[in-house]
């Protein structure tokens, strides 16, 4: 499927000329695949690339273009587990032409354009910016979601909530390589400004798109780090709140054994104290198994057990 958008009053909008600046291209079909290897020379193997969700973030210089994939964190549903993944996009910057291949249909210019006086060098780096936010934004849900497990762990005793910690710091694992491997890509477009057409408006932009990206790992990895190292601690919570559950079911077990043993002796075939008829017999016997429970909880009590 493709989208054709062109630049309008510094706003990008959706467009049906079939001259549009910008194609966006949402996991496209043989045809299309033909039509941009044979018509626009694109790379078949950076092509390809771009829809890998494990292919490492480059940018490459093509005689008539300008290759950059880089990774963006994948939309997430309920039906992930607290696994948050991350795929691939890619961008083809011509003289006259930015042309986008992505995996998934995702929406690319809403909101507000984060920069004014927009040009295809800018759009491009809008979108590495999108993206960074995206990430913030990710990691954010990620730590709101930590700490409701952790407060789901003090109080239960199920390896669920543990394994779901589990899944989301893989999550940031994955995070970490894919923001590290975009500030490689980012550093070389730094250091390639010139050839890729970027002016000297746009390179202020870009040296905010570096801080921010590095902000972002700085606070990915600050997280992976708290998860990692608490993990034993949270482990330890769950085979704590075991061992409190058996000590009480062991306590709640003596205390109703003792009135039972109690029960027991006087219901024994022999010869016994109150064997015989006796008015408070039912009395004597219920009370004594009711004192020797009650005594049991009073030594527990005493114990601090």
């Amino acid at each position: 499927m493709v989208r054709r958008y062109e630049l309008a009053g510094g706003k990008i909008v959706e467009s049906q000329n079939e001259q549009s600046p910008i194609l966006v291209y949402v996991n496209p079909s043989d045809a299309e695949k033909r039509y941009l290897t044979e018509e626009l020379k694109l790379d078949e193997h950076t092509m390809n690339s771009s829809l890998d969700p494990d292919e490492l973030s480059r940018l490459e210089f093509e005689p008539e273009h300008v290759a950059l994939i880089y990774k963006r964190p994948k939309n997430y549903a309920a039906c992930d587990n607290f696994l948050f993944r991350v795929s691939s996009l890619g961008l083809f910057l011509f003289k006259d032409r930015l042309v986008i291949l992505l995996a998934e249909d995702i929406p690319l210019f809403e909101g507000k354009p984060y920069v004014r006086g927009l040009s295809l060098p800018k759009v491009m780096l809008s979108l590495l910016y999108r993206s960074i936010f995206h990430f913030v934004e990710h990691l954010k849900i990620i730590n709101m979601l930590s700490d409701s497990l952790e407060q789901k762990i003090n109080a239960s005793m199920e390896n669920k909530y543990l394994l779901n910690l589990f899944i989301l710091e893989k999550s940031l694992v994955y995070y970490l390589n894919a923001i590290n491997s975009n500030t490689m890509v980012i550093e070389k477009i730094r250091n390639n400004a010139g050839k890729i057409g970027i002016d000297g408006d746009t390179q202020e932009f870009l040296d905010d798109i570096f801080i921010e990206n590095n902000q972002c790992y700085k606070q990915a990895e600050i997280y992976s780090n708290i998860l990692s190292s608490l993990m034993d601690a949270r482990a330890g919570i769950v085979g704590n709140n075991l061992n409190v559950l058996m000590k009480t079911l062991n306590i709640i077990t003596i205390t109703i054994m003792m009135p039972t043993m109690v029960v027991s002796i006087f219901s024994m075939n022999v010869s016994l104290p109150l064997a015989h008829d006796h008015p408070f017999s039912f009395w004597f016997v219920l009370g004594l198994a009711m004192l020797s429970g009650i005594g049991f909880l009073v030594f527990w009590r005493r114990k601090k057990w």
